[in-house]
């Protein structure tokens, strides 16, 4: 692949390494962030040019959180928000190098707390809510994904037996019944919560599997990422992929779809570490729309309604304007 690198556009120092990142999916909390730290997790508020109206980007910290253990991956529930009174509320998952996924709240100001909620056997790769908030889903390397319920404050449990290690969790972008598993072995399967069993399968023919994702403004699309290629699934006729492209030649890391464009995904993978923005149904001989060089990564994610993408680059957040033609 050749093509510059660009330099990004906001760089958010944090010191120390970060080892996991999240921008809030959600229009109530949508310039929210949080980054794990080796002990401790960081809240943080993002102050984009759009938002300002003065061509100016800053950020603040809104509070830290003390934890004991090292924090692979973060998913924000839907009930946070910035505007509840009188004071916001804040929650997400995140989960630990212990094997346990802890809820985390807090008001940020007098009130934090933590639940330890899931229990795995061994190291959790992922964790998703559903939209609507009612289900926690977590995916590890003991062969498992485990849904808990908000409605009995994720007491009970419903596991899903896997072949592989469980890569990533999403849910559906409007059904909170059905939820996406990628299993490293190459395969996506998507399971119905309600009647617990699987409904659907996908083969990528690809392994190492590293990252699935569902296209939030097309729910029959699904994209992953094996062995440095991206692929695209119609789910009505998932046998074969749509669309393929090679997006990183030694091997991907993770993928995630704009939620602003249909065609546009954001990876990561190697040579070196890289980050690939680039139209997935392009011709394969197009340059991306952006290349950028990591030193560490330590989490990607999406700007939920600004063009931006946001990636954990060993002890700073680094954050580019995506153009997209």
């Amino acid at each position: 692949m050749h093509t510059s690198l660009t330099p990004p556009n906001f760089v958010i120092p944090l010191n120390k390494q970060i080892y996991c990142f999240k921008i809030s999916p959600y229009e109530a909390s949508s310039n929210l962030f949080v980054a794990a730290l080796v002990n401790k997790i960081v809240i943080g508020l993002l102050h984009f040019p759009e938002d300002n109206n003065n061509e100016e980007f800053t950020w603040e910290r809104l509070r830290e959180l003390d934890q004991d253990t090292r924090s692979h991956a973060i998913a924000f529930s839907p009930e946070t928000s910035l505007s509840m009174l009188p004071k916001p509320t804040i929650k997400f998952c995140t989960a630990g190098a212990d094997f346990i996924v802890r809820i985390f709240r807090s008001n940020l100001d007098d009130n934090d707390t933590v639940q330890e909620v899931n229990r795995h056997t061994s190291y959790v790769n992922d964790v998703a809510w559903d939209l609507s908030g009612k289900y926690l889903a977590s995916v590890s390397d003991d062969h498992s994904c485990q849904i808990r319920s908000q409605n009995d404050d994720f007491k009970s449990e419903i596991i899903f037996r896997l072949k592989s290690p469980g890569i990533t969790v999403c849910f559906h972008p409007e059904n909170p019944d059905k939820v996406l598993v990628a299993e490293k072995r190459g395969t996506i399967v998507i399971f119905n919560i309600e009647n617990q069993n699987a409904v659907n399968s996908i083969e990528t023919n690809k392994s190492p599997l590293m990252g699935a994702d569902w296209n939030l403004r097309n729910q029959f699309l699904v994209t992953s990422i094996a062995a440095g290629e991206a692929s695209v699934f119609d789910l009505r006729c998932p046998y074969r992929a749509m669309e393929t492209k090679t997006l990183h030649e030694d091997g991907g890391l993770t993928i995630k779809y704009s939620p602003n464009a249909q065609q546009v995904v954001a990876s990561v993978g190697r040579p070196a570490v890289t980050l690939v923005v680039a139209h997935i149904k392009s011709e394969k001989t197009e340059l991306p729309i952006l290349v950028a060089s990591l030193k560490l990564y330590g989490g990607l994610s999406w700007h939920s309604r600004l063009p931006y993408i946001c990636c954990a680059d060993d002890s700073k957040l680094s954050i580019w304007k995506v153009y997209v033609k």
